[in-house]
């Protein structure tokens, strides 16, 4: 298993989103620049797994790094499955079959991560 390593602290996305108006009044729900900073970051970042196009059922284990206890791990799985799909390297995140993840307190936030497809094609 090929393992990439992106710096920066994980933006959970459920405390990052907020409303603006849309047309004709209504309210639109935005990602803030906290998520979209960390997603420009994790694309530039990540060079294996880029323009990968995994589609097929994959294995996907992770280590989370923060600067403290205060970051619910499950959510930053979904901002990095999320960046996943941004940068190409999987075609759909509904095709994660397996998750290992772990969490760790660190002054240098970070995730590690590495994807192992479980079927192989067959013509691999």
């Amino acid at each position: 298993m090929i393992k990439e390593t992106i710096y920066g602290q994980v933006v959970s996305k459920a405390n990052h989103y907020q409303a603006v108006p849309g047309k004709n009044g209504e309210k639109r729900i935005i990602k803030d620049a906290a998520i979209r900073n960390y997603e420009t970051s994790f694309v530039l970042q990540c060079r294996k797994y880029r323009n990968m196009k995994i589609n097929r059922p994959f294995k996907f284990d992770c280590d989370v790094y923060y600067t403290d206890n205060n970051h619910d791990l499950d959510n930053s799985i979904k901002t990095v499955l999320d960046c996943l799909q941004m940068a190409g390297a999987i075609t759909n995140d509904n095709l994660m079959h397996e998750l290992t993840a772990r969490k760790h307190i660190s002054q240098q936030p970070r995730i590690t991560f590495g994807i192992e497809v479980l079927q192989k094609s067959l013509f691999d």
